[in-house]
């Protein structure tokens, strides 16, 4: 454990970012101004034959009533009295002489507000059903989204090698939040070593089958934007990154659940052996498995839905569908995260049962603090 923190640490040191320029501010960025829908309207839209466009009139935070034109069809989202929006100034749209002169546009609802009281809400439930776990839980996410912000994304914007980088971060994250969450206890340090190894594994094999598939990062928007921005990042290292980081979500849960249950066997019946222990965690962990991939493999399905809705509705066969990048990447996360996912189980479970058999029964409890050199 001191052995793999060192390494982890000295590789943060390494890999930490320097000073990065925002180079893509030019390309995203948009200074936007608040306001509140007051009416919306039908107005002639002579440049679209047959078809009615809408003009919203907000307030400002300043008082001030502006006109936002929106187009016709779909390609502006329909506005309501009492919306909270963001618009920006923007050159008054030409051949709309009815709404020209305006100089406003939409940019975006805000969406602030709902966001905040959805995370309230999240933490009460998480305080209310685990209490001072789930507070510990709470900390531990707030860590993790620490060492994305601050080490992570820096780091592979500054030109640091992104899989090393999310390697060495999940790691370190890894090492932190399972600690903070469940304490320095056997079953953490079980879970800590059954995730990083099962993390590398993964990363082997996303390193492997990337190069195998030919995915080449370049399917997203996300990277067209990268490339206008004039960042010199490697895009496949990047794909390589999210599917290590997505892994390491899932295998913290896999990795202590399968040591919690180790632990609890042996609490519960100390005169079991290594490999009766380990035969009846595994049953469990079976179990565990097969509703957890499930689970994986309908996460990926529903993040990627709309892009499945556009394939099905065209003249692609599933043949031709499966071997688009954009939808190759998905299936090539998903097996790769999957894998990682079941080898965790017995990888944990060894590691488990061996710390728990390595103290006698009662010096120190399963489960309790222990000293690992």
């Amino acid at each position: 454990m001191l052995v793999l923190a060192a390494a982890t640490l000295a590789g943060m040191v390494v890999l930490w970012p320097g000073d990065v320029e925002e180079t893509l501010a030019g390309n995203l960025a948009n200074d936007s101004v608040k306001a509140e829908v007051q009416s919306v309207e039908e107005v002639p839209c002579p440049a679209y034959s047959g078809e009615g466009c809408q003009l919203a009139r907000a307030r400002l935070e300043s008082g001030r009533v502006v006109a936002v034109p929106l187009s016709n069809g779909k390609l502006d989202p329909d506005l309501d009295a009492g919306d909270d929006i963001l618009v920006t100034e923007a050159p008054a749209p030409r051949g709309t002489p009815e709404i020209a002169g305006t100089g406003w546009a939409l940019y975006d609802f805000q969406r602030g507000t709902p966001m905040l009281l959805l995370a309230g809400l999240f933490v009460l439930v998480v305080l209310a059903f685990a209490r001072l776990k789930g507070a510990l839980s709470l900390a531990g996410l707030g860590v993790s989204l620490l060492i994305v912000v601050v080490f992570v994304v820096p780091a592979i914007l500054d030109g640091k090698p992104p899989l090393a980088v999310a390697i060495t971060g999940s790691i370190a994250i890894a090492l932190v939040t399972i600690p903070l969450a469940h304490g320095i206890r056997a079953k953490s340090i079980a879970a800590i070593l059954g995730t990083c190894a099962s993390l590398l594994l993964t990363a082997l094999l996303a390193v492997l089958f990337t190069d195998l598939t030919h995915l080449t990062g370049f399917s997203s928007e996300e990277a067209t934007y990268l490339q206008l921005g004039g960042e010199d990042l490697s895009l496949q290292g990047l794909l390589l990154a999210g599917m290590v980081i997505a892994a390491l979500g899932v295998l913290d849960d896999v990795t202590i659940t399968q040591a919690s249950t180790v632990m609890a066997l042996r609490s519960a019946d100390p005169s079991l052996r290594f490999r009766e222990l380990v035969s009846a965690a595994m049953r469990v962990g079976r179990d565990h498995v097969s509703a957890t991939v499930n689970t994986l493999v309908l996460a990926y399905a529903g993040a990627a839905l709309p892009v499945l809705l556009i394939f099905s509705a065209s003249d692609l066969g599933a043949g031709q569908v499966v071997n688009l990048e954009l939808v190759a990447k998905e299936i090539v996360g998903t097996l790769v995260g999957s894998i990682g996912l079941i080898a965790a189980v017995p990888i944990t479970t060894l590691l488990a049962a061996g710390l728990a058999l390595s103290a006698p029964p009662g010096d120190p409890a399963p489960g309790e603090p222990v000293h690992v050199h």
